[in-house]
C-alpha cells in the first residue's frame, strides 16, 4: 500500500513550483513585452552582455528566462519544474514528519 502523505507532498510541491515559476518570471522582469527596465532581469541581462562582450548569447540563462517570460513555460519546462518541485515537496514533508 502506498502512503498518501508523500504523494500529497509531491503534488503540492509540483503544483507550487509551477505556480511560482509562472508568477516569479514577470515579478523579476521577464515579461511578454520584454525585459522590464530597472528590474532584476535587466541587471542580469546587463551582466550577461558585459560578460559575453556585447550581447546575450542564445541558450544563456537570460535568454532562456526571457523566452519563458515571453511565451510561457513549455510543456517540457513545466515537467522539469514539476519534478524538481515534487522532489522538494517530498523532502520537506519527510523532514517535517520526523520526530
Amino acid at each position: 500500500m502506498v502512503a498518501v502523505g508523500p504523494v500529497i507532498d509531491a503534488l503540492v510541491g509540483a503544483v507550487g513550483a509551477i505556480t511560482m515559476a509562472t508568477v516569479a518570471l514577470p515579478v523579476i522582469g521577464f515579461t511578454s513585452a520584454g525585459i522590464t527596465a530597472g528590474s532584476s532581469a535587466a541587471s542580469m541581462m546587463s551582466v550577461t552582455a558585459v560578460t559575453s562582450r556585447g550581447g546575450v548569447v542564445a541558450g544563456s540563462m537570460v535568454s532562456v528566462l526571457q523566452s519563458a517570460g515571453a511565451a510561457g513555460l513549455s510543456l517540457a519546462a513545466k515537467a522539469a519544474v514539476a519534478v524538481v518541485g515534487g522532489s522538494v515537496g517530498t523532502g520537506v514533508g519527510r523532514a517535517l514528519r520526523r520526530p
